[in-house]
């Protein structure tokens, strides 16, 4: 199930396709049995052997399950109207990730720039959010301990996969100050952290009973008009529409139950961690 399911996570980034040979260097395994695993995985209808070259690529089948899921929590319908309204007042992109027990996962995502110089990335809707690097993983960051930040940036990766912006962390001591920072002013903001020449600000989305953070929303836009005066300016308003998705949470009950599942794994895990420490 391991290896099938790296099979399928490697071609998620490849709408493309993939050679069997391509899949087995990237993730060490023998071609033969990448041959069998994808041959399985068309028997089930997750992926298809295109025609003219011979590459293996996903169905849509993947997506659609996804998508029913995401439906059935009740997701879309209680926080497109929040995310919505807040892409029309500002005229950037914005975009609200989950915790999932294990990552946070952009699930969201309205963009208000309608001409001129816009940030769109369409291939990160449903992706995992860097932490060290985003703002709204800075954000996400901010609500943990030093010692948890450090340990979940670590078991991701300081540096982002092809690479971060000029202004993204370089070593420990950085990212401790930039989530420091996160957490005293209550937001993250950056320029060209997570990419080059964007620039960002985010807020945590917290349980309206327990406080507990469950996500983050956060605004994005080109650094050319998005500086951070202007970012600054819509706080008031983000702060708003996290408040505000914060309350929609609780109006969806296949939402609260997925919630209340994930937080319980994490309070799980994160107790776990404390008896290790402490033993």
């Amino acid at each position: 199930m391991e290896k099938g399911l790296g099979v399928i996570s490697f071609l998620a980034e490849r709408p493309e396709g993939a050679s069997v040979s391509e899949i087995a260097k990237a993730l060490d395994l023998p071609p033969s049995g990448v041959h069998r695993l994808l041959k399985e995985l068309e028997t089930l209808g997750y992926t298809r052997q295109s025609r003219e070259h011979g590459d293996y690529m996903l169905t849509l089948k993947l997506a659609t399950n996804g998508l029913a899921f995401l439906a059935r929590t009740g997701i879309p319908d209680l926080s497109q109207p929040i995310l919505d309204r807040l892409a029309q007042s500002t005229k950037e992109l914005i975009r609200m990730a989950l915790f999932d027990g294990e990552e946070l996962v952009w699930v969201g995502v309205s963009q208000g720039a309608t001409s001129g110089l816009r940030y769109d990335p369409d291939a990160e809707h449903g992706q995992i959010v860097h932490l060290a690097s985003a703002s709204g993983g800075q954000a996400w960051l901010s609500g943990l301990s030093d010692d948890e930040a450090v340990a979940s940036v670590m078991r991701q990766g300081l540096e982002r996969p092809g690479g971060s912006g000029v202004s993204a962390p370089k070593g420990v001591a950085e990212l401790l100050q930039i989530v420091q920072t996160a957490r005293a002013q209550g937001y993250a903001q950056n320029t060209s952290s997570f990419m080059l020449g964007m620039a960002a600000i985010a807020v945590l989305i917290r349980h309206p009973d327990t406080d507990e953070p469950i996500g983050t929303v956060s605004i994005a836009g080109p650094s050319a008009r998005a500086t951070p005066d202007l970012l600054h300016s819509f706080l008031p308003e983000l702060r708003q529409a996290s408040k505000d998705l914060a309350e929609a949470s609780l109006a969806g009950r296949s939402f609260t139950r997925w919630y209340d599942e994930t937080m319980g794994r994490r309070l799980t895990q994160s107790r776990t961690g404390e008896r290790r420490e402490r033993s």
